[in-house]
């Protein structure tokens, strides 16, 4: 069982940044791939991206390319998603996500955090 605890989420302006970060606990870190997932209301959660256990990382979104990071800190046992040049239309609460299987990560997540809002003013 691996618990997933995401903080930093937060109101902010458009074109201002943000780090979110994600705590594990209860497996061993390594093992897993980690997603960031992303819903707004009365839309479906969408998968923001993901950085696998070898370190790469893969964003599926143009809206996030060039915009948003990811990174894992295997000391802290942490994911970190980075956001730049943030815009009202990223207003969603963020969720972090973990599984084993590569194949998986960026669909059906088996293990998900809480959740933490980002709200960005135009």
């Amino acid at each position: 069982q691996v618990l997933l605890v995401e903080s930093g989420g937060g109101l902010v302006q458009a074109g201002d940044s943000l780090r979110l970060t994600c705590a594990a606990s209860g497996g061993t870190f390594t093992s897993y791939h980690l997603a960031w997932f992303r819903q707004a209301p009365g839309k479906e959660r969408e998968f923001v991206g993901a950085v696998y256990r070898d370190y790469s990382v893969r964003f599926d979104a143009d809206s996030v390319k060039g915009r948003f990071t990811i990174s894992r800190d295997v000391t802290k046992n942490t994911v970190y998603l980075q956001m730049n040049s943030l815009q009202p239309e990223d207003t969603a609460a963020y969720y972090c996500a973990a599984d084993p299987i590569s194949g998986k990560i960026a669909k059906s997540p088996r293990y998900w955090g809480q959740g933490t809002q980002v709200t960005v003013s135009s």
